[in-house]
């Protein structure tokens, strides 16, 4: 049924370069458009991949996915082993109408980082079957009383072609528009984004990205970022970085460097209960770099899955994920330190449906 986890933020450029003001909110343990345990919501990886792979036979090289999801394992939207920390308490009801059309009601209850409310959200994934497990197009978006929302679509327009559009209102202004195209060729992706194209401030975002596979375990490609408007110094600016990731039975290495910094995945399944990451960012443009280590615990006969993470500036988080069987609830605790700053945020969540 397609992507839905990509169109829960704009997307960004693998060097973690983020123009002011393109960003929708980050992915949410609970929250409703980007809650994995959807029922009917498609999973990280798209089969349409898997078609292509085995339609040459064994020795096809297989497509590499998009630049988008080189470090999926560790960082972007999907953050499949980090901790997504959330601070306060959450309710979220959910409810599903039919096999494509899904509704979530979410009470959010917060002090800071997230603005306390009620949001409605509403899930819809078409009729048109790419392949047994992915069908499009999907629509999700989730809108508050004031009327600020958030809005994605993807489509796949061909076995090939697929296209995703994610905009912010915020007070009656679109504050944030992006569309992507991705083309997936049996051994490659090419992509194009645009974000927040303003003709009369002639100003907006333009992305290119290339992914090639080499061989069954490595692939390679690079980046083009360039920025154009008032607000940038000297009026634009262009980024040019390279990428690559490496496959080795159950573990995977990514990173991507450039003049901006750099940003290298290591992700290792242990067992099938033990999930480990690291990760390394570096930005030359403020003089920074960033170590972090996390780890993912999963206990099925127990229904908890455990995500926890410690980086080099002394921040520990942790989330706790449980199961309450026979009922259709589950319940989320987080808790996040700060050892530098001395703060504590600590989060509670209940899903129901």
């Amino acid at each position: 049924m397609g992507n839905v986890h990509a169109a829960s933020a704009l997307p960004r450029s693998s060097m973690g370069f983020q123009p002011s003001s393109t960003s929708l909110p980050q992915d949410d343990p609970i929250n409703p458009s980007t809650r994995s345990s959807m029922s009917f919501q498609p999973s990280q990886n798209s089969s349409e991949d898997d078609l292509l792979a085995t339609s040459a036979g064994s020795t096809f090289l297989g497509n590499p996915g998009t630049m988008e999801d080189l470090h999926k394992m560790c960082k972007g939207e999907s953050r499949q082993i980090f901790p997504v920390n959330f601070e306060g308490a959450k309710l979220m009801l959910s409810k599903g109408l039919s096999s494509h059309f899904q509704i979530s009601h979410t009470i959010n209850m917060s002090s800071s980082i997230m603005p306390s409310g009620y949001r409605f959200g509403a899930t819809y994934v078409g009729t048109k079957q790419i392949s047994p497990s992915d069908m499009f197009p999907v629509l999700i978006g989730d809108i508050d009383p004031t009327g600020n929302l958030n809005a994605n679509v993807i489509h796949q327009f061909t076995n090939r072609i697929r296209g995703k559009l994610a905009t912010q209102v915020q007070r009656n202004k679109f504050t944030a528009v992006q569309m992507t195209a991705d083309y997936r060729g049996d051994y490659y992706t090419m992509s194009l984004t645009l974000g927040n194209p303003d003709i009369i401030n002639n100003s907006g975002l333009l992305v290119m990205h290339y992914l090639q596979s080499l061989t069954k375990n490595l692939a390679l490609g690079g980046e083009l970022l360039y920025q154009q408007g008032p607000a940038v110094p000297g009026g634009y600016i262009a980024v040019v970085s390279a990428a690559g990731r490496y496959i080795n039975g159950n573990s995977t290495i990514s990173g991507s460097i450039g003049l901006a910094g750099c940003h290298i995945c290591y992700y290792q399944k242990a067992s099938q209960q033990i999930q480990v990451g690291v990760e390394l960012e570096v930005n030359n443009r403020i003089q920074e770099a960033v170590t972090t280590i996390a780890y993912q615990v999963d206990l099925p006969k127990a229904d908890i899955v455990f995500k926890g993470s410690v980086d080099s500036n002394w921040k520990v988080g942790g989330i706790l994920e449980k199961k309450l069987q026979p009922l259709p609830f589950s319940f989320s605790l987080s808790g996040e330190l700060n050892h530098n700053k001395n703060q504590f945020r600590l989060g509670c969540g209940l899903l129901i449906g």
